[in-house]
């Protein structure tokens, strides 16, 4: 309580969006992929080429679907998770590369890729490609 002659005041907000805390089943501390996406994913194929910026490594691969944050990578051999890569993509004679991060990982099957840093002429594309696929739904 108050002491005497303190008064209290409550401030309500009213635009707060709350969002449900959701994981993964069996793994309590880990949020789901699809929790930590800002921008929808549309489905996109596009031949990508990933190097990974520690090793050299060279991956060879093909899209299966892309948004404005990143895309997912369809590559027998895919890269260790957390893996700094650079990416290019290429569909039609043309090219987006970027900076990414290997984010999930499904042995055999491929990657999900986070992109960090994309130059603005790249952006403009995959915009682009984007909205392309976006009216032909």
């Amino acid at each position: 309580m108050p002491a005497a002659g303190v008064t209290r005041s409550v401030t309500t907000l009213n635009n707060v969006i709350s969002m449900d805390d959701r994981t993964i089943r069996n793994q309590p501390n880990k949020v789901g992929v699809r929790d930590r996406r800002y921008a929808i994913r549309f489905p996109f194929a596009a031949d990508v080429e990933l190097i990974e910026m520690e090793s050299g490594a060279q991956v060879d691969g093909v899209t299966s679907d892309i948004s404005l944050g990143g895309c997912f990578v369809c590559a027998s051999k895919p890269l260790p998770i957390r893996a700094r890569i650079r990416i290019k993509l290429s569909r039609k004679g043309q090219h987006v590369e970027a900076l990414a991060v290997i984010r999930i990982l499904k042995p055999r099957i491929g990657m999900g890729v986070e992109f960090i840093d994309i130059e603005s002429p790249s952006h403009e594309i995959l915009k682009r490609w984007i909205e392309q696929v976006r009216q032909s739904r």
